[in-house]
């Protein structure tokens, strides 16, 4: 009787299995980059793979989508033992999610497309763009809600997150001509130039919005 706790794909024929797995994961990477939120029907239709098979893989749309985009389950982008200062600790998670989105640049940039849709209906779920990494930045900036009230923190946060996501990115590379490093470094300038002003010149104001901040 087959160990219950091992993924499917860990008995038997293993290397066949994994690459079943992998196509699956691959066609469900195309599908998102396509604009779409993949069923694991979609994924297996898309990989030519009977639907029961992918069921043995991917139990529900959840775990597909996380094993195709793994970042849309991670909670947090600081280390276990995360810095003190929120200069650091903005540092690395800046850091991390700029290399994120240059990672999946082509899906993100999918999901900016739809994103300007001006018919609700035809944006879809939009996987990529969740407001992680609002709350990732958030995380970062823990420190200073000694000094600074819940509305200036956010309005940081978001200040932050304008100049670092693939709306920046493109714009850097396609408009400013920057290479990729380059435009990651102008996002990291960036971040820390308006935490520094924050910190030595006053704290952003409380910014009215439209409670719409669910974008990565």
């Amino acid at each position: 009787m087959a160990d219950m706790s091992m993924p499917y794909e860990a008995t038997g024929r293993v290397h066949q299995k994994r690459r079943t797995r992998q196509a699956l994961v691959d066609a469900a990477r195309e599908l998102v980059a396509a604009g779409g939120e993949p069923s694991v029907e979609q994924a297996a239709e898309h990989a030519g793979i009977a639907r029961t098979t992918a069921y043995r893989y991917f139990p529900n749309q959840r775990s597909l989508v996380l094993a195709a985009h793994p970042e849309t389950g991670v909670g947090t982008l600081l280390p276990e033992d995360p810095p003190t200062d929120a200069a650091d600790r903005l540092d690395v998670v800046v850091t991390n999610f700029i290399q994120l989105i240059i990672d999946t640049e082509p899906a993100q940039r999918t999901m900016l497309r739809l994103s300007l849709e001006p018919d609700p209906a035809q944006r879809g779920e939009l996987p990529l763009r969740k407001g992680r990494a609002i709350a990732w930045i958030a995380e970062a900036l823990e420190p200073l809600r000694d000094g600074m009230t819940s509305e200036q923190v956010h309005g940081l946060v978001l200040a932050i997150r304008s100049v670092i996501g693939i709306e920046a990115l493109a714009w850097l590379t396609d408009i400013g001509g920057l290479t990729r490093d380059g435009a990651a470094a102008s996002m990291r300038w960036s971040a820390h130039a308006l935490l520094a002003a924050a910190l030595t010149d006053e704290p952003p104001p409380p910014t009215p919005t439209r409670g719409d901040t669910k974008q990565h």
